[in-house]
């Protein structure tokens, strides 16, 4: 064995021996991390998970390449107007109030509006170009001649687009419609990388937010969305469920630390720990330049875990001393001879875990797996080193100036309720470990082989605030009442009332020589008997591209039709000549901004847009998305929003098992090496890692089970689950070597020494109580994830809490019978 005692008598030394130096050190070093703690800053929305493929890569070269008929873009505002009638004459007159009232601030710099009622009232008066000509038309305007002016204008793709699905056109009416504000961004004026959106840091987002009261002046119901407003809303969810979640967890938290410590001075030197833990990690993220994003949100709650478990067992370790007669100095001297070890333990095995998440191709995932370790070597030097140093100076005083203690009784004694339940693990390993042993193999086969249905997902309502704030937080007062959001309400509400709403369409991005002649007819063959998950009429996919315009301008343009009739030789109503031709007059005409929809100008791409069945699910579209590009005779990639976030969710779930896989690997290796280094025995760090994927597996087959996915988040916490879990396992471990190794004759029992039920009926009691103390505070620090604002950190929270209790199960109840078969068929032979 190597010795690693001086290590151990070194760290002794600064602790016992130089307390209060070690103490200033890191109140020094807190003030540095404070300051740096002033500069984290936020970033929040799905546009964090990017990864490189070739459909993103396809959406962005859409996305930049082709006129959108609406989107909330950069610079771009959507007034979102409903209504029994939108195109009755009080509702077409306040869209067009509203936009008059927006162009006429000065500071909202609006560039140019466009809406059904400007369309409409152009339709009446082709003079009437600006918003204040278009408001005197429709007032002048009789509520017949708008009716007639509505069905004119529903000649108009641009005008269709622009209204609800439920556009009737007989009775000119529609439910719903969309006005659309462009504002010139000055130049040079740009929201910094990862600040938090406000008025102050993104300009658009405050133009955004000062329209909101001009439009709310208007008597009509109108809603404002655009970017600036979607990134304030999450930036702002991130917070409220900071401001939710940490208090909320620190009050749970206080109240079984009360439980567990019994010891005024000892509950304030654990909190204080614990929030010096949290200031250095984020304080670390603020001088580095990592921004706090939604994920980054459970990072403090599993900080608090590790830190309350690392803070009870050198307390109660600390006390098990204390309460044989030991004096101050020497009682954390033997406390520390153990701990730093089995901390150095934790710390390596759960930075493995955490950091393993650094394998992810995501890069939100990978800076959760690098500040979450960060943050645990934190937690390792202030509870291995300043909670202890702390101790024997408040102690020292209390010796000095006869102060009374309370609690000073160490959890789960022997003789007390708790430590009796927790030696009923050794009854039954002395009666059953090899029942014990095979049903926890068994369970985790079984679990293991039910987890590989688990769904994995990716979307946008992942990040989103709920559509109605639960009643529960509604009657939170300020500061902690959430604010009103309006975001999924209404990106809902178009999903629900406009045609063009992504959910419900993939995109094929071609690019290739369009002018061929046969360009246009390999997208028309492409179309033909469409997959399952498409959406089809006569076994021809329902699809949106170039040929649909060209399709529709011809029955507008009688020169236009006999131009494409000349050019279609095989009657089919796509030409298959002369295509160069047929863009340039297209192109020169009143559809061109729906052509540039479809074609890029330069005719080298265009996309192909289909609807696809809403119940489909995102894989099946996806895998028929790529059917179809595979039909075309050009380059073609499947893309759009459904095939991005199926590809950043097939991304998630391999990241998931990577890391997993990498936390496995690693953790068996250091645990082996590690163990026998200090005993001599690599069996022990089999031992060690054995509950672990136990736990790990019935964590996943309960994942499946509550149907909780693979999200953004969840698919951090099998590698997490590892990480914590082992914490449980390597403080059982640990303490039973020592027992029953002898390591130390004044640590160590003389009757335990190489009795093996001996060492862990000592074991369970003194280690026992402590991690089920750990296990009450962390399950509710972590579980209280559930009350955050958005969904993925709440399901975060639940299965962060069921990892915590199946670790602890396993390690007190499988690791006692796993230990009592290695002596039995292994130590002994």
């Amino acid at each position: 064995m190597v010795d690693y005692q001086a290590v151990i008598d070194w760290a002794d030394e600064w602790i016992v021996g130089r307390s209060k130096t070690v103490l200033l050190t890191f109140l020094v070093l807190t003030a540095v991390f404070g300051v740096g703690l002033t500069r984290v800053s936020t970033e929040a929305g799905t546009s964090q998970f990017t990864e490189d493929s070739p459909a993103l890569e396809a959406f962005e070269s859409v996305n930049e390449e082709f006129t959108q008929p609406f989107e909330a873009e950069n610079g771009s505002t959507q007034l979102i107007q409903s209504g029994r009638n939108v195109l009755s004459k009080p509702e077409l007159l306040a869209m067009l109030r509203a936009q008059y009232r927006l162009e006429q601030r000065e500071e909202l710099r609006v560039a140019s509006t466009a809406s059904a009622a400007g369309i409409v009232a152009q339709t009446l008066d082709p003079n009437a170009t600006t918003l204040e000509a278009q408001v005197r038309t429709l007032e002048r305007a009789t509520p017949t001649e708008i009716e007639v002016a509505v069905r004119q204008a529903a000649e108009n793709p641009e005008f269709r687009v622009l209204l609800s699905r439920d556009f009737n056109r007989r009775s000119a009416s529609a439910s719903a419609t969309i006005g659309i504000v462009e504002h010139v961004i000055p130049r040079g004026v740009s929201q910094e990388a990862g600040a938090e959106a406000s008025p102050e840091t993104d300009p658009l987002a405050g133009i955004q937010i000062r329209s909101q009261s001009v439009v709310s002046s208007v008597d009509s119901d109108i809603r404002l969305f655009g970017s600036g407003i979607l990134t304030d809303e999450l930036s702002s969810v991130t917070f409220d469920s900071l401001i939710i979640v940490i208090p909320a967890a620190g009050i749970l938290i206080f109240v079984f630390l009360l439980f567990a410590y019994r010891d005024p001075v000892d509950l304030v030197l654990g909190v204080v720990s614990l929030v010096m833990t949290i200031v250095w990690t984020l304080g670390f993220m603020g001088i580095v330049g990592i921004p706090f994003t939604q994920l980054l949100v459970a990072v403090p709650p599993l900080l608090l875990a590790v830190g309350i478990d690392y803070g009870i067992h050198a307390i109660n370790r600390y006390r098990e001393e204390r309460v044989i007669g030991a004096k101050v100095k020497p009682a954390m001297r033997r406390a520390t001879d153990q701990l730093l070890v089995a901390f150095f333990i934790v710390t390596g095995t759960t930075v493995l875990g955490f950091a393993s998440n650094a394998t992810s191709r995501l890069q939100p995932i990978r800076e959760f797996g690098i500040v979450a370790a960060i943050g645990i070597v934190f937690t390792f030097l202030i509870f291995g080193i300043f909670l202890p140093a702390a101790k024997v100076v408040t102690d020292d005083l209390r010796v000095r100036f006869d102060l009374p203690t309370f609690g000073e009784r160490p959890l789960g004694e022997e003789g007390s309720l708790l430590g009796q339940t927790l030696s009923s693990s050794v009854v039954l390993a002395r009666k059953g470990a090899t029942v014990v042993v095979a049903v926890a193999v068994a369970l985790t086969l079984v679990s293991g082989i039910y987890a590989t249905g688990i769904d994995t997902t990716f979307s946008n309502e992942d990040f989103l605030p709920p559509e109605e704030t639960p009643a529960y937080l509604e009657v939170l007062p300020e500061p902690f009442a959430p604010e009103t959001y309006t975001v999924t309400e209404v990106t809902n509400f178009l999903e629900e009332k406009f045609a063009s709403a992504e959910d419900d369409t993939v995109t094929i991005y071609v690019e290739g020589p369009l002018r061929e002649d046969y360009a246009l007819e390999s997208i028309e063959h492409a179309n033909r008997n469409p997959p399952d998950s498409f959406l089809a009429t006569d076994r021809q996919a329902n699809a949106e591209s170039i040929i649909t315009v060209i399709q529709g301008y011809s029955q507008q343009s009688e020169k236009f039709r006999r131009l494409v009739a000349r050019n279609d030789i095989d009657d089919d109503g796509v030409p298959d000549d002369n295509l160069a031709l047929i863009y340039d007059r297209l192109l020169d005409s009143p559809a061109r901004e729906q052509a540039l929809e479809y074609i890029s100008d330069d005719r080298r791409s265009t996309q192909v847009v289909y609807s696809t069945k809403s119940g489909a699910s995102q894989d099946e579209i996806t895998r028929d998305a790529r059917l179809v590009a595979d039909r075309y005779r050009f380059d073609a990639v499947a893309t759009g929003e459904i095939v991005v976030f199926q590809s950043i969710a097939a991304t998630i779930f391999s990241s998931a098992i990577r890391s997993l896989a990498t936390a496995l690997a690693t953790t068996a290796v250091f645990l082996v090496l590690l163990y026998r280094i200090i005993v001599g025995r690599i069996a022990f760090g089999v031992i060690n890692l054995f509950p672990i994927v136990v736990a790990v597996s019935l964590l996943a087959g309960t994942m499946r089970l509550l149907e909780i996915p693979f999200n953004a988040l969840t698919a951090t916490v099998l590698a997490i689950a590892l990480g914590l879990g082992v914490d449980y396992s390597a403080h059982v471990v640990h303490r039973f070597t020592d027992e029953y190794e002898g390591l130390g004759e004044e640590m160590a029992d003389v009757e335990s020494k190489g009795d093996v039920f001996a060492a862990l009926t000592r074991t369970v009691r003194g280690t026992g109580g402590a991690l089920t103390g750990s296990m009450l505070t962390t399950i509710s620090g972590t579980g209280i994830l559930v009350l955050a604002i958005t969904p993925v950190l709440g399901q975060f929270g639940v299965v962060t809490a069921l990892s915590i209790f199946y670790s602890y199960f396993a390690a007190i109840f499988v690791t006692p019978s796993a230990i009592v078969l290695w002596d039995r068929y292994v130590a002994s032979s």
